[in-house]
């Protein structure tokens, strides 16, 4: 399916989406990105579909071309005192609030949003593989992402979040049973699935 410029008719349209929602360590990430309305590449998809060679091909892409980007991390201590989705919606918000030029709508992947400034926006459910400039974002949101997990795995390697991110495998959810919590893992999440178990 090829995916579509721009779902508005403005001509500064943003597209912003998130990753990391659902891991147990590390932030959530969220990018904004606008692109040109003549945009045009290939290979761009919704992150989730691409390899992480194609993902790396595609961020100094994204990067040069767009007319404004910008990314903005929501760390685990402001998640456990938010929520997830609070803190997804923030992520969102700083991206875009970090944008060199103000964009004139917002298209959101997801349904789930709250109004930034006057600016007029829709929620898309699977934006990012409708909407080139949600894919976009997907793309910058999960390289960054991942380029901090790399980075925090040589603290507690462990974890070994270089390979899982901070997701909940199997792997993962072992290494916490056996080394505790890190300072870096979502307080607020249910880590282990015994911790809700009630010793009577």
């Amino acid at each position: 399916m090829t995916l579509k410029n721009q779902f508005s008719s403005f001509d500064l349209e943003c597209g912003t989406d998130e990753a990391g929602r659902g891991c147990l360590a590390g932030p959530v990430t969220a990018a904004a990105v606008i692109l040109p309305q003549k945009f045009d590449n290939l290979l761009l998809n919704d992150s989730k579909q691409l390899s992480k060679k194609n993902r790396n091909v595609l961020k100094p892409i994204i990067e040069t071309e767009a007319i404004s980007f910008a990314v903005q991390h929501i760390f685990e201590n402001e998640i456990d005192n938010i929520n997830i989705l609070n803190a997804s919606i923030k992520a969102m918000h700083g991206s875009i609030a970090q944008l060199k030029v103000e964009p004139n709508y917002i298209i959101v992947d997801g349904n789930k949003f709250k109004p930034f400034g006057n600016i007029p926006y829709t929620t898309i459910i699977k934006g990012d593989s409708k909407y080139l400039n949600i894919a976009a974002a997907s793309i910058l949101a999960k390289t960054y992402r991942d380029a901090y997990m790399d980075k925090i795995h040589e603290e507690f390697p462990m974890y070994n979040w270089k390979q899982n991110k901070g997701y909940p495998t199997k792997a993962h959810r072992a290494a916490i049973e056996k080394y505790g919590v890190a300072k870096y893992h979502r307080k607020s999440f249910r880590l282990l699935p015994e911790q809700y178990r009630l010793d009577l």
